[in-house]
């Protein structure tokens, strides 16, 4: 029998404890990994290099509110500022109001979208169809495969806070680095159907030249429009992000207390485990002893198992987390928030299955040199 089929053999000698110990694993390992993946993608991963280069500037009082086109021009005339697009949320129906059929899209300039968002890749004759289509749009590869368009199909919105019916045609498909499931249309096409929405604009996204002009270009927008009817707030794009984020409180410290108490339930199931497995196992370390087996490999025998053990429950923990991060991506309405999260899964999983490591290590190691400490006839003249 070779070493590794030994360990295996015992890890799971007493199969309910070991199975239970393996669930519990699993679970906290999920919950850990899971809250990695959504600190990361939420607070510390920083985007594209590109998206570190952009700004969004919006109503300082609340996104419900609008701004003037004007703006763009202003803005555009400042220090440090490559490219303007604005992007206006339409609310509407496609197919019927069921949650499966809710996805992002945008009304914006077809001239300058794509020189912003340079992360989004299309074929320059798709580009072109749309500009010199009012009534075109373009849309993601991933939302074109999940509803079955093509370029040229027909797709239909209608709206509801604005009043208007938009018949679009696809003209092209875009692709990204990052998932962006989103479809944009010219937003001309709607200002020339509602009366409220012309010259008026929900957010502008802004190309800065360089990530060190970012904060320099961001204050000058908001003192240039301070005293104005429409003051502006500017921001980042991740913090444009994260303040979706905010709404639900205080996250970070939530993820923080979540994470800290799924590796103390490790500790304490995996520890609790083997100290039972060594302690019912005394007279079969003076049983080794006699046939020879040294205090080292009963040492290593012992934490072996422990790792195994834990190590087979950080791998089911680790897949299920991929698994709902996965699911809650592509759920509708609010799968654009766990994007990011479900980006980070590769950096967070080997994280936690080292966690899983280290901690079937420390609870092994206490009992598990005690054991190897026992002598033969104390061994087995233990009951218990």
């Amino acid at each position: 029998m070779t070493w590794t089929r030994f360990v295996r053999k015992n890890a799971f000698r007493n199969k309910r404890r070991s199975w239970l110990t393996v669930l519990s694993m699993a679970f906290s390992l999920l919950l850990l990994s899971f809250l990695m993946c959504i600190w990361t993608g939420f607070f510390i991963d920083q985007g594209s290099a590109q998206s570190a280069e952009r700004l969004v500037v919006r109503h300082k009082v609340s996104l419900a509110n609008t701004i003037p086109g004007y703006y763009r021009q202003k803005i555009r005339s400042m220090p440090g500022v490559v490219h303007v697009v604005p992007l206006n949320w339409f609310q509407g129906i496609y197919k019927d109001q069921k949650p499966e059929n809710m996805f992002a899209r945008f009304g914006t300039d077809p001239d300058e979208f794509f020189d912003a968002y340079t992360e989004l890749s299309i074929p320059p004759d798709q580009l072109q169809a749309w500009r010199k289509d009012r009534a075109g749009a373009v849309a993601s590869v991933g939302l074109a495969k999940k509803y079955g368009w093509k370029v040229g199909d027909r797709i239909v919105i209608d709206g509801d806070i604005y009043p208007i019916r938009l018949e679009l045609t696809l003209r092209g498909l875009f692709t990204s680095d990052q998932p962006d499931d989103a479809l944009y249309f010219n937003w001309k096409y709607v200002e020339e159907g509602v009366s409220f929405a012309k010259d008026k604009t929900g957010i502008f996204s802004v190309l800065v030249d360089s990530p060190k002009n970012v904060d320099n270009v961001a204050h000058a927008i908001d003192a240039t429009f301070a005293n104005a009817p429409e003051p502006t707030k500017t921001e980042t794009e991740k913090a444009f992000q994260l303040s979706f984020i905010s709404m639900l409180g205080n996250v970070k410290v939530f993820i923080l207390v979540i994470a800290l108490a799924s590796v103390f339930t490790i500790l304490l199931v995996s520890g609790n485990t083997m100290a039972m497995s060594v302690r019912e196992r005394t007279r079969e370390v003076a049983v080794l002893k006699t046939l020879g087996f040294t205090r080292q490999a009963i040492l290593g025998l012992f934490v072996g198992e422990s790792v195994a053990i834990a190590l087979f429950g950080g791998l089911v923990g680790v897949v299920g987390a991929a698994l709902i991060l996965f699911l809650m991506s592509h759920a509708p309405q609010i799968g654009g928030l766990f994007v990011f999260a479900l980006h980070e899964w590769k950096a967070a999983a080997p994280v936690a299955l080292i966690v899983a490591i280290v901690a079937g290590f420390l609870s092994s190691a206490i009992p598990a040199y005690g054991a190897s400490r026992t002598g033969i006839v104390e061994g087995l003249r233990h009951i218990g």
